[in-house]
């Protein structure tokens, strides 16, 4: 007897749900996790670096260059730039949904082999915030979608300029043009918000941009040479634009000195001045936010996926939040549950005082004049 049509549908679903990973999310799941090792192994090398040649010299956040001389500074940036290279082929062979939350496990990282290697202290609390993001980061690798077949880049292209993408990209743009415009000249130096707010919304769009660069050299790379039609170009003076507009805006806007090898670690001289157990979950959460929505809506992600797989993914990225806030929160907590009040409040160490006198407030993200 054979069996009802729905009976039928329903197996076919429940065996797509469960057939497992292709070899392409495969690969990318390999490369994001290297990438989040290099990346978060990179900061303790760095770091390391940085101690060392602020004893002889200028520190790096006076303007100093004497780290530049270090060469243990250098293999922490030699590191990171092996992660980032990782990075950007992850996203060649995996979806975005599934590479960019794995990007929190750089923290855990770094988290460990500064208590391991630094002797900085990991809270229980904090421990607990680590295994929040490896629990989040399992659901949504087990969840993940399976990284749509693209023959050439030409179907990338025509995927970016759907109505609907083309739409996202015009809020974005208008929105960061706002952001730089109208606002930041007016509450940028209160309110590190609309900084987060816009290197969220380019980054949102040069992912996608680095995405596609990314299939393009992969085909390329397979025999199926993809150098030869100009939408190839087009991505990657796109991605050009977006990393060159980021790097001015946060030199000019963030008012500091920084050189090209140094903006890696301009995010951390960001932080340093407002506080940073807030500010890292904020800007990890929005930027990944945008990413997985101009994947959702670029790719169409979702598309191929059923709603208790799409809901179990949202809950994984909420995990992975909640272990990253906990983790930042609690990373300057001791034993007997107080807080180093330089750091965690963000109130600055004498020698970090500014020109203007200005004094940190205990308000997250923001600072008054004295």
């Amino acid at each position: 007897m054979a069996p009802p049509p729905d009976a039928v549908a329903g197996g076919s679903l429940v065996a797509a749900a469960y057939r497992g990973m292709s070899d392409d999310n495969i690969k990318g799941l390999a490369l994001a996790l290297s990438s989040s090792a290099f990346i978060g192994a990179s900061f303790i090398v760095k770091k390391k670096g940085l101690k060392k040649a602020g004893a002889a010299g200028d520190r790096a956040g006076f303007g100093g260059y004497s780290y530049l001389y270090e060469p243990l500074w250098w293999a922490g940036m030699i590191t990171m730039i092996v992660g980032e290279v990782a990075n950007f082929a992850a996203y060649a062979f995996a979806p975005a949904i599934l590479v960019t939350p794995l990007g929190a496990l750089s923290i855990i990282i770094s988290a460990v082999l500064a208590h391991i290697i630094l002797q900085e202290k990991l809270h229980v609390f904090g421990i607990l915030g680590c295994a929040l993001c490896v629990v989040g980061s399992t659901m949504i690798v087990l969840h993940a979608p399976q990284e749509r077949d693209i023959e050439s880049v030409k179907e990338v292209w025509d995927l970016a300029t759907e109505p609907v993408f083309l739409c996202y990209a015009t809020i974005v743009i208008s929105a960061s043009l706002v952001l730089i415009f109208c606002y930041i000249p007016k509450y940028g130096q209160t309110n590190i918000m609309f900084y987060l707010g816009v290197c969220s919304l380019v980054g949102s769009l040069s992912v996608m941009s680095v995405k596609a660069l990314g299939i393009a050299l992969k085909l390329t790379f397979s025999g199926m040479n993809q150098l030869i039609y100009p939408q190839t170009w087009a991505f990657t003076i796109i991605v050009l634009i977006c990393v060159v507009t980021q790097i001015n805006y946060l030199n000019k806007r963030l008012g500091l000195e920084l050189s090209a090898a140094e903006f890696a670690y301009c995010i951390d001289l960001a932080l340093d001045t407002f506080n940073t157990a807030v500010v890292s979950p904020i800007y990890y959460v929005m930027f990944t936010s945008l990413t997985i929505l101009a994947s959702v809506i670029m790719f169409k992600d979702w598309d191929r996926q059923n709603p208790t797989r799409i809901v179990t993914e949202m809950c994984g990225f909420v995990t992975i939040l909640s272990g990253t806030f906990l983790l930042h929160q609690t990373k300057d907590m001791t034993d007997d549950g107080s807080f180093v009040l330089s750091r965690s409040l963000s109130l600055r160490q004498p020698k970090h005082a500014d020109e203007n006198s200005v004094r940190y407030e205990g308000i997250p993200l923001k600072y008054v004049e004295a």
